[in-house]
């Protein structure tokens, strides 16, 4: 019977989950949901010991979960499948597709010389040498001819043989490279696409001899899976993403506070666009949309203002109770159950008033573009001493005439004024007329001296939230500095 496609992603765990790994995990998944049975396996490629780090695994998993990559199967580790590995290299050994070697780095460099294709020249493909402590196992590149890779995205690439050398695939320990054992996993697991970035096309060619080589060695016929090799990420140089120079750690979007959706909404777009002008879509129009053959070989962005841009779109989209609770890990991560890794909330948990937080939300949520944003933004809020942007007070209080007077004056207006925001934006409005000023610079002493910042939620709401005493103290406070 006929099933959906089954693929895998297949990480290594040696860092970061990388925003390009992300990618490649989503438009995997996105496959494997198009049909009602397929399968989207995870499987840890964990077989370098000196690289591996089980935190990087949790990280892989922890990453997975949270962009909403449900997985069908796994996560396996490829090191528990070794014994199959070894298996697959013996039956290509008594087939005749390897042979030992026992040259040395040093010893293929000194016959190669400036010789750079291919890398090692077959000295010992007839040699029959045995197995030894000494000797690595490498495969019998065919030296006529080409092999084809049929890509969804690249169409047919074509290698030549003789520009493959032939490559080790188990060390002289014995120990599986990563060529034979993806092969060994990928015909295990019956993967019918093969869905990865573009630098791993050149080992494209390898793992199809490899395949074919083990489908007539174990004589199980295991058809060859599609190939499609997703475009570079670049950055806004064009140049590759560098781990040590670019943002491309997705743990580290998830602790901004960027939302899912709009994470996997943008992945989505790297190298694929919906129908249509709109690139907000919800995920399961992109679901019913993605086609692989549709996706761009060209490089893509990776445009960080974007993605900013288009999670405030997905925060403006959300109701306030939904906005609310998206931000309770950022703002009360004492109750959340996930909290983010690179900062701390500035008050603590009895300083918290979660009814005034209630009111306050609708006012940011139109100001922020990731949740990280929020806590600063409403810090003055819930904290007695407010943590003020010395360079800004300066410029419109402390070096600023009309601002001290304007401070003055609206302390006393204050007083006995009615509290409501609309009463108390026609008060500044006539304080700052009768100062020659327009409303914008009329607030900026006034905002600054009440909230420590000149950007924030909207001010006339906020005062009417923070209460006439606590407004006045600020202010009169702000005076006081000034005579000082």
């Amino acid at each position: 019977m006929p099933h959906g496609p089954r693929v895998r992603f297949a990480p290594s765990p040696t860092g970061y989950f990388h925003v390009g790994s992300a990618r490649s995990a989503l438009f995997n998944w996105l496959l494997a949901r198009q049909s009602a049975d397929g399968c989207f396996i995870l499987r840890i490629e964990d077989t370098d010991a000196d690289r591996n780090r089980e935190e990087w695994v949790d990280g892989i998993i922890t990453a997975m979960a949270w962009l909403g990559l449900d997985l069908d199967e796994g996560p396996f580790r490829q090191s528990d499948n070794h014994a199959a590995h070894a298996g697959a290299a013996q039956d290509l050994l008594n087939a005749g597709y390897l042979y030992f070697c026992d040259c040395t780095a040093e010893d293929v460099q000194a016959r190669k010389g400036d010789n750079k294709t291919p890398g090692y020249d077959g000295y010992c493909r007839e040699r029959g040498l045995s197995r030894t402590t000494r000797t690595a196992l490498r495969f019998k590149t065919p030296r006529e001819g080409v092999t084809t890779v049929h890509d969804l995205i690249r169409g047919d690439v074509e290698f030549a043989n003789a520009t493959i050398d032939d490559f080790v695939v188990a060390k002289s320990s014995g120990a599986v490279l990563y060529a034979l054992a993806n092969v060994t996993d990928d015909r295990r697991d019956a993967i019918t696409h093969v869905i990865r970035g573009e630098e791993h096309l050149p080992n494209a060619p390898k793992q199809m001899m490899l395949w074919r080589a083990l489908n007539d060695a174990s004589d199980v016929e295991v058809a060859l899976p599609v190939y499609a090799h997703l475009p570079l990420l670049v950055n806004e140089q064009r140049k590759k993403l560098s781990k040590r120079k670019d943002p491309v750690a997705t743990e580290s979007y998830r602790d901004q506070g960027y939302v899912a959706p709009a994470f996997v909404n943008y992945l989505a777009l790297l190298g694929w666009s919906p129908r249509g002008n709109q690139e907000i879509v919800p995920l399961s129009t992109i679901i019913e949309q993605f086609r692989l053959e549709d996706v761009s070989h060209s490089p893509a962005f990776f445009d960080v203002k974007k993605l900013r841009h288009m999670n405030g779109e997905y925060l403006r989209a959300m109701s306030s109770d939904d906005f609310i609770a998206a931000c309770a890990p950022w703002v009360t991560p004492w109750a959340s159950d996930w909290q983010p890794t690179d900062r701390e909330v500035p008050w603590s948990s009895s300083e918290f008033d979660a009814s005034v937080f209630a009111r306050v939300a609708p006012l940011v949520q139109e100001r922020v573009a990731v949740l990280g944003e929020v806590a600063p933004m409403v810090a003055f809020f819930f904290l007695d001493d407010v943590v003020m942007d010395e360079a800004a007070f300066e410029k419109v209080v402390v070096s600023d005439p009309l601002g001290r007077e304007l401070l003055a004056a609206t302390v006393r207006r204050f007083v006995d004024i009615p509290w409501g925001s609309n009463e108390l934006h026609a008060a500044v409005v006539e304080l700052g007329a009768a100062a020659s000023m327009n409303l914008r610079k009329a607030q900026a002493p006034i905002r600054c001296a009440v909230t420590g910042s000149l950007v924030g939620p909207p001010l006339f709401e906020s005062l009417e939230i923070l209460g006439r005493g606590r407004v006045i103290e600020r202010l009169e406070s702000a005076l006081a500095r000034c005579s000082d």
